[in-house]
């Protein structure tokens, strides 16, 4: 099979977009399989894009987490999409509309120069009640803002977001140490709470428009950067109050720009990068 490897700010995916058919049964383990950074080729997760009815500007999306398992959207995963597209020539450089399971979003490149694309993407409305996270604790909430999560005996306030995906986030002052806020991230992703597992930031605030985060993505683990998730820490934190409606996200490797106007759609800026391609020449 044919990919492509693109990154957005270390978050890294591999692309299928030659239309190669996989057959469905075995697409979990084919992803296991090819997204293994030892014996395949190694990403955070795996993306199907076709375009409908042959169209260069509308797109159907499929994003696999690399443990195999189907996620509805993935922020970045929009942005590498595009920029493959691109940069094989199956789309022009205007905006595109990507079909996936969460709904419709629109992109659009910003800048481009070679391989590299800075693209603005169209990431939906979040959704803040609890039936639409989804998070049960057996009661209906309209705002799950700094709800005291129990976990070993240890209580951690959280605040929930749907991005089409279920993100939960930790405001601390500073970062705990990595096997601390890793064990915490597991934790709270398989809590029963979230009957759909849950993605997990760790957002410090630095001031009203900017903050760092750190990701532990469900179905992954720790990731370098999350279109997503820093979505739903930069709402969670305006939610909070602590933030103005633009805010720089830092990550580890690099800044997003996530814009939430008047509580419509959010919109969400950064870049993408083609690494490389390849044949991965074991059998789907």
């Amino acid at each position: 099979m044919r990919f492509t490897k693109l990154h957005s700010l270390g978050n890294d995916f591999l692309v299928n977009c030659r239309g190669e058919e996989i057959p469905a049964d075995h697409l979990p383990e084919f992803v296991r399989r090819i997204c293994d950074r030892h014996t395949g080729v190694g990403a955070d997760g795996f993306l199907l894009v076709r375009p409908v009815h042959g169209s260069r500007e509308e797109f159907d999306f499929r994003i696999f987490n690399a443990d195999g398992s189907e996620a509805e959207i993935s922020g970045n995963g929009l942005r590498c999409a595009l920029a493959c597209m691109i940069h094989h020539g199956g789309a022009g450089d205007g905006r595109v509309l990507f079909r996936t399971s969460a709904g419709d979003r629109t992109c659009e490149p910003v800048e481009s120069a070679g391989r590299r694309f800075v693209i603005k993407i169209q990431m939906g409305t979040p959704r803040l009640d609890s039936d639409s996270i989804p998070f049960d604790d057996g009661q209906a909430h309209e705002r799950i803002i700094d709800y005291p999560l129990s976990i070993n005996r240890r209580v951690h306030e959280i605040t929930c977001v749907s991005m089409g995906n279920a993100h939960c986030d930790i405001f601390v002052e500073r970062f705990p140490a990595r096997i601390e806020w890793h064990q915490v991230g597991a934790e709270i992703e398989s809590h029963p709470f979230f009957p759909k597992r849950t993605n997990v930031e760790f957002v410090r605030v630095v001031d009203r428009g900017r903050i760092e985060v750190l990701f532990w993505e469900r179905g992954v683990g720790e990731t370098m950067s999350s279109g997503t998730g820093s979505c739903a820490a930069a709402v969670a934190a305006m939610l909070k109050g602590l933030t103005d409606r633009t805010v720089q996200v830092e990550t580890s490797l690099g800044t997003f720009t996530v814009e939430w106007p008047l509580d419509g759609p959010v919109y969400q800026t950064g870049p993408a990068e083609v690494v490389f391609e390849g044949d991965y020449l074991a059998e789907p």
